[in-house]
């Protein structure tokens, strides 16, 4: 016979200026009046409840007695604001038991196959933050080893199914989504006013960088605002034909942004999760088609046509069986795309592009282009086989520019700082020769070392590409940062390992 549910007492609730990020927090005076310190001895968490909702928190004890009174709770700032109280009001506490996902996430770790109704319980506790950082990560890991395709379909159905759902009535809605892992290649914030501009509805929604020195969003926050509420996002729609937002402020699939907030410091990013994570935003994002850049190469994210037939064919299954058409692209994936990898960098080659600057770089317009031209080529009006030609366009009329401007001024100025890293050291040739390759890992990690996508600024210009020959002491790339101790990391990095693959001439 199961205990019964421990009795919750009442304390006022008392911000507390701490940010503890996604972690639930509560502070409990020593002698607080509800429940005794030894009775927190065992339990990880406490309920907390408010105004008809319920948050497990971490529960942590002070001894300042000017810090809080036995009556009250010390909320942080991510409680508090979760709870929706105000200062002085009453709060329930009570040790919480344990949420019934941890059977679901214990199975997992024992190699188990997770029914659909498991998933959905791992889904709701997630949005609930009703499980910890450390129960997310051993799910995510534990999905890491193994993961079948049915688990995909039902983590991806189960993370729709608790969010914002769009609707668009009966028009026809596109999208292209990249799986990155490509410094640079920052095609969206070209095709989306590609499409647009011909007159095809694109709500582009985007994450922000996980393992990259710059996802879409991050990247489209140089020019413009990009956390939209849903009716925003909508207004932008119906005015311009297309956005370019951050997808979690609209709240469409709110348990992906849980994971990948897990994700990110773990550095996971499996084919599964993959999967489930950009069709859970494109469904809910109400897509009916989709283009996916799947790049393919020596240090992309996929790096052999095994590994791309099998991601392709995941995709199409889960995709099936949402609604979404959907077309996979392997593309290059042995170099970065564009000159610049970082959000202030990368927008300057995108406006290049759009501008029709002789000195843009070739690469991201031609890949733009491509893909921009399969979506174009969903609208019956396009001829098969036109839609590159289309696309090309649009861009040299300057119409897709013109389209970016309207979003731009749609969505409003952006928050964050356009301005480059002012500190900057440049990566010379050893030796001459050629230049055979570009680790794209590398440049990455040395770009997210000098601070991007924290720092906006901050990133590295490829000076040199493949197939360039280049004298000792040619610069190759130069590092950008804005704090000292982030810059000098990178340089160390770069200095010991450039990530540029030097052949003799």
């Amino acid at each position: 016979m199961s205990p019964p549910p421990a009795r919750a007492g009442r304390l006022k609730a008392r911000p507390l200026p701490l940010d503890t990020f996604r972690e639930n927090v509560v502070v409990l005076a020593r002698n607080n009046a509800v429940l005794r310190p030894e009775r927190l001895v065992g339990a990880r968490r406490l309920e907390v409840k408010a105004r008809g909702l319920t948050i497990l928190a971490i529960p942590m004890i002070a001894d300042d007695p000017d810090l809080l009174a036995a009556d009250e709770v010390g909320l942080p700032l991510p409680a508090f604001r979760r709870l929706g109280v105000g200062p002085g009001d009453y709060v329930e506490i009570a040790p919480a038991p344990p949420p019934k996902s941890l059977d679901a996430v214990r199975a997992k770790i024992r190699g188990e196959t997770l029914t659909a109704q498991m998933m959905a319980e791992v889904v709701a506790d997630l949005v609930s933050h009703r499980v910890s950082d450390m129960e997310i990560a051993a799910f995510l890991i534990a999905c890491a080893s193994f993961m079948t395709a049915e688990e995909t379909l039902a983590l991806t159905e189960a993370m729709v199914s608790v969010g914002t759902r769009l609707s668009w009535g009966e028009r026809t809605v596109v999208d292209k989504h990249s799986i990155g892992g490509i410094p640079g290649n920052r095609t969206s914030l070209i095709v989306a006013p590609i499409i647009a501009a011909h007159g095809l509805l694109i709500p582009k929604t985007s994450s922000r960088a996980i393992t990259s020195p710059s996802g879409t969003a991050d990247t489209m926050e140089v020019l413009a605002r990009v956390a939209l509420g849903e009716e925003e996002m909508r207004d932008v729609v119906e005015r311009c034909g297309g956005c370019i937002v951050w997808g979690g402020r609209v709240n469409l699939s709110p348990a992906d942004d849980v994971l990948i907030s897990v994700e990110r410091p773990l550095g996971i990013d499996t084919p599964e999760q993959m999967v489930a994570s950009i069709l859970s935003k494109k469904a809910s994002a109400g897509s009916s088609h989709l283009v996916i850049d799947m790049p393919v190469g020596p240090s992309a994210k996929i790096r052999d046509p095994l590994a791309a037939l099998r991601l392709r064919k995941l995709f199409e299954y889960v995709a099936s069986r949402l609604g979404i058409s959907v077309e996979v692209l392997a593309t290059d994936g042995s170099r970065p795309v564009g000159r610049g990898v970082g959000p202030v960098l990368e927008s300057r080659d995108v406006l290049a592009v759009l501008d029709n600057d002789p000195a843009a770089p070739r690469d991201l317009l031609d890949k733009s282009v491509m893909l921009a031209g399969r979506l174009l080529e969903i609208d019956p009006a396009v001829r098969g086989g036109r839609g590159e030609e289309r696309a090309r366009e649009l861009v040299s009329s300057g119409a897709a520019r013109r389209k970016l401007d309207q979003i731009v001024e749609a969505q409003g100025p952006s928050p964050i700082s356009s301005q480059l890293g002012e500190l900057t050291h440049e990566i010379t040739a050893p030796r001459p020769g050629r230049i055979a390759a570009i680790d794209c890992l590398r440049i990455a990690a040395v770009a997210r070392l000098a601070g991007a996508p924290t720092d906006p600024g901050a990133g590295l210009l490829l000076l040199k590409n493949v197939g360039d020959e280049v004298r000792a002491g040619d610069p190759l790339y130069r590092i950008h940062g804005q704090e000292p101790s982030e810059f000098g990391f990178a340089i160390d990095a770069a200095q010991d390992a450039s990530g540029i693959v030097l052949a003799a001439s």
